[in-house]
């Protein structure tokens, strides 16, 4: 057997080594400088300790704290080595549990029978701050089960015990342990070679969690934190998530009296008057649109029997997050199994299955705003964000091969357009490959994977390849939005389908005069009017366009001898469909103002007894902080242009 082995770095470059090189050994063959920064590396793509060592020919790369995965890394340490130590230090009876990461941050589970709340956290944070100050060297040694099990048994950690014994692994347990403290953990790893690498933490609130998600087992208490390279960026950060406060939607709705959410209906959404305005207005909007880029709308029933999902698929994929319902024989003639459509696919097919298509019909562009229903976990619903029960803007584009391109170029235009005038400026597009698992022909995935990314590349649009991630039936775009904040949010979705159409026998007759099955494009723009609703709230923090806004114009009255005049004004707006609240109450006028304000009513007209004398409206505009006088007439023509949605 060679003792050399040959290890090929990320640019494609390769060097030949003894066989046990270690992670840290091969940064130093790169360079000093690499060393000092390394933290972890990969072999073949799986992350390992710089302790860790090479014993065959591998693609290795070298994680620093300037990537994403450096990052992570040192997350998972301040984690499992740090905050865990940290509430071992102060809670010496404390049972430690699991502490994974998680987006920007991490957290940590474990049981305490001391009460710890967020009073604690300054002083958690400052033990913290000690361990991170001795720069302890952190050692990773690996046992066999029996004996991993053993080493937590006799330090009472009994989740620790339950996370081995319910494991399928023999041996390979890996026990990290930071110098001679006598703190352990048991991890997967990989760490921080020392914590002298730690950058800027902070924790940033505690909350109750089950063990092991089940809420028949004991209540854990978890400290979550977030963690950054720098203070700088720490900094920034909580800056983001200062904003992001400032604008959660769910606090804007309350103040602009636009939904609420209840335990009798979890996950379903109880629109107010002013909200369903907004939906309604932002709906009309997209059918518009849809219509003119040759949409067909249809509507199909919310429950369907369970027959149908079985056909398409559905029934064994969602089956645990649909919604189902059975019809007893003792209460019916039949016996029905039914379940809420989770999604509109499979009865868009049954629409266009009713008469024989020729390819000169070709292509059948459906579109519906379809009720659909998932059941979603307790603990994963979030304001409009995540849902039970939603709304789609649905499509489906049934089409030759040939026509991929086409279609692709034609949807990316329909929606780059809708998202610039919803005040997106930019997005970005991903483009998901065949996945190890899929149906159809490489042929023809070579052919939609070829036809979608061409379509990208005559409109010059920036695009990043995601390999493996398509669905089982066709590769697909998803679009990513970034709002006024900077934050991401996928809502937009193009997929092309070569399977339900062969599962649920879409056929059309060909140039050949012989059946074929049609490709079925999966399309969606706003993904969900609820998901979709909650990002542009939090986009315009509130201060909706003029034509979205659930009230556009609140009339707001000085005195009690100009009601008449404000009534007769109102009607006049009425008359030209502006959403107008009408403010009568005998209350002084910057107190209405500032109410109105934090509704965030984007126009006041302020009506006192000058106004009523010149028979004139002096409006307060909420984005300009400017107030301007019209006449009447010059009002109304004013705002009926500016209400008008975008065309």
């Amino acid at each position: 057997m060679s003792k050399e082995i040959i290890i090929t770095l990320p640019d494609g470059s390769q060097k030949q080594t003894s066989i046990g090189v270690s992670g840290y050994e091969i940064a130093r063959m790169i360079g000093e400088g690499l060393a000092n920064a390394a933290i972890a590396f990969s072999v073949d793509g799986k992350q390992k300790d710089l302790s860790d060592t090479v014993s065959q020919d591998a693609s290795i790369a070298i994680h620093t704290l300037d990537s994403d995965e450096g990052l992570e890394i040192m997350r998972h340490t301040i984690a499992a080595q740090v905050l865990a130590r940290a509430i071992k230090n102060l809670y010496p009876n404390a049972k430690l549990a699991i502490g994974p990461t998680i987006e920007n941050g991490f957290y940590y589970d474990f049981l305490s029978d001391e009460r710890v709340s967020v009073d604690d956290l300054p002083r958690i944070e400052k033990e913290m701050e000690k361990i991170v100050a001795t720069k302890s060297d952190i050692k990773k040694t690996i046992y066999k089960k029996k004996e991993a099990i053993k080493i937590f048994a006799d330090i009472n950690e009994e989740y620790k015990v339950k996370i081995i014994e319910d494991s399928d692994q023999k041996d390979n347990f890996q026990i990290y342990s930071q110098g001679e403290t006598g703190f352990i953990d048991l991890c997967r790893g990989p760490h921080l070679p020392n914590l002298s690498k730690v950058g800027a933490f902070k924790l940033t609130k505690i909350a109750g969690a089950y063990w092991k998600g089940d809420s028949q087992n004991e209540m854990l208490s978890r400290i979550y934190g977030t963690a950054w390279k720098n203070k700088k960026d720490l900094k920034k950060h909580l800056t983001l998530i200062e904003e992001a406060e400032k604008r959660d939607h769910r606090k804007l709705a309350k103040e602009m009296d636009l939904f609420h959410l209840q335990e009798e209906a979890p996950g379903m959404v109880f629109w107010h008057a002013k909200g369903w305005s907004m939906y309604v207005a932002l709906q009309n909007y997209v059918r518009r649109k849809q219509i003119a880029n040759g949409y067909e709308e249809i509507n199909t029933p919310m429950v369907v029997d369970r027959k149908l999902w079985e056909a398409s698929g559905h029934w064994d994929k969602y089956r645990e997050n649909m919604f189902i319902t059975e019809i007893d024989e003792e209460h019916a003639n039949e016996k029905r199994v039914n379940a809420l459509k989770p999604m509109n696919c499979p009865c868009h097919v049954q629409v266009y299955n009713q008469g024989l298509k020729s390819y000169r019909d070709l292509p059948v562009r459906l579109a519906e705003f379809g009720s659909c229903h998932r059941y979603e976990a307790s603990g994963t619903m979030h304001g409009l964000m995540r849902v039970r029960g939603f709304t789609q803007d649905d499509g489906h584009i049934f089409c030759t091969e040939d026509q991929i391109e086409d279609e692709t170029a034609n949807f990316i235009s329909l929606l780059s357009e809708i998202y610039t005038e919803l005040g997106f400026e930019s997005f970005d597009i991903k483009l998901s490959t065949r996945p190890e698992i899929r149906v159809g022909s490489d042929k023809v995935w070579d052919k939609a994977e070829t036809a979608l990314e061409s379509a990208i590349k005559k409109l010059k649009i920036p695009y990043e390849v995601v390999a493996g991630e398509g669905a089982f039936y066709g590769p697909k775009l998803d679009f990513v939005l970034t709002d006024a904040i900077g934050r991401e949010w996928q809502c937009g979705t193009f997929q092309a389908d070569f399977n339900l159409p062969d599962r649920l026998d879409a056929e059309y007759i060909g140039e050949d005069g012989s059946k074929h099955k049609p490709v079925m494009m999966h399309r969606a723009i706003l993904g969900s009017f609820e998901r979709f609703i909650g990002i542009l709230i939090e986009n315009y923090s509130g201060k909706l366009p003029l034509w979205l806004a659930p009230t556009q114009l609140a009339i707001l009255t000085v005195t009690e001898e100009v009601i008449e005049y404000a009534e007769a004004l109102k009607q006049k707006f009425d008359d030209i469909n502006i959403r107008v609240d009408l403010d009568l109450r005998n209350e002084k006028i910057g107190y209405k103002i500032r109410e109105h304000s934090n509704a965030k009513v984007p126009l006041m007209a302020v009506i006192g007894k000058d106004e009523m004398l010149a028979q004139t409206v002096s409006i307060r505009n909420l984005r300009e902080n400017k107030t301007y006088t019209y006449s009447i007439d010059e009002a109304i023509s004013k705002l009926k242009t500016e209400s008008e949605s975008p065309s």
